[in-house]
């Protein structure tokens, strides 16, 4: 419904090759299945109850709530959509069928042109193979290839829906592509390609750091109901009023989706040159505490929908 978007060429032989029992694949399946239950029904449902608590009241909100709701959305929609990804991907390998990957830990991306590598990769690479390419791409002026980006943005915000709030989310997206354009960085370099000095380092970090919150920026946008909740939002964490913790009207214990969220940048990090953390070392630890984690958030979960089928 949602993704892996597949090519015709990738998965219509599938269709007529015999398929025989492989134990490997079938466990690799279910491990990916489990861990992209617990990115949905863990992670984004538990963000989800103060997302939607903050969004749907966020004129009553000060400029930390706010904050903390974009940053728990980014975890939500992550989590949800990736979630359904690893879900899809891993029972259809149970069954032998081969759907490429969705999703490559986005938010360790250092700058907006690798996180659009890293997220949604099957819509990101139709764009670029059917849209991007045939505009020119890379190629010719910078002012060609600005041109370029925003016709695709442009695109796949309207691909989400007729709203406003998708095509500024696109715009938005657009414009923070144009540094990557401008400086002619190097963004095709991998988030494993970390230089030894202890300088680039920091620098690394920092640009992760840059990269999710303009990222943050744009999800205000694809969140709200309207263009003027979205610039109401914004206007209302700008405005400084007060970075006092506030309380919500929902039952939840506040610190829950900080220590979940905390727990998951961990693991995704350990676990990055991985397909999913069941993989590598200390397996059985990282299951267990997988496990834990669901039985005692899981189990409150609100069994939401998943956001992406609405698209």
């Amino acid at each position: 419904v949602a993704g892996p978007i597949e090519r015709a060429s990738h998965l219509l032989p599938q269709f007529s090759r015999k398929r025989v029992f492989d134990y490997e694949k079938a466990v690799s399946g279910v491990q990916l299945f489990i861990w992209g239950f617990f990115k949905k029904v863990v992670i984004a449902d538990t963000c989800a109850v103060y997302v939607n608590e903050i969004f749907g009241k966020y004129e009553q909100m000060n400029s930390l709530t706010l904050i903390v709701g974009v940053f728990l959305f980014a975890f939500q929609i992550y989590g949800d959509f990736s979630g359904y990804s690893d879900m899809a991907i891993g029972i259809s390998r149970l069954f032998g069928f081969d759907l490429m990957n969705n999703f490559k830990y986005p938010y360790f991306a250092k700058n907006i042109a690798e996180f659009w590598r890293r997220w949604h990769i099957s819509l990101t690479t139709w764009f670029r193979d059917y849209i991007y390419f045939p505009l020119g791409g890379s190629h010719g002026s910078k002012i060609n290839q600005i041109r370029n980006i925003f016709i695709v943005f442009l695109i796949s915000g309207l691909w989400h829906g007729a709203n406003w709030t998708f095509v500024f989310w696109g715009l938005i997206n657009a414009l923070f592509f144009i540094p990557t354009i401008i400086l002619t960085t190097d963004s095709k370099k991998s988030i494993e390609t970390i230089v030894k000095s202890h300088q680039a380092k920091v620098k690394m970090f920092l640009s992760m750091i840059l990269t999710f919150l303009v990222t943050c920026i744009g999800w205000i946008f694809f969140r709200s109901v309207t263009i003027t909740d979205a610039f109401g939002y914004l206007q209302r964490i700008v405005d400084f009023d007060s970075f006092s913790v506030q309380y919500l009207s929902i039952e939840r214990y506040s610190l829950e989706p900080l220590i979940l969220i905390i727990f998951f940048i961990a693991i995704e990090w350990i676990n990055q040159a991985y397909e999913h953390p069941f993989i590598g070392k200390f397996v059985w630890l990282k299951t267990w505490i997988v496990i834990l984690f669901t039985l005692l958030f899981g189990v409150y979960s609100n069994a939401l929908d998943f956001i992406y089928f609405q698209f």
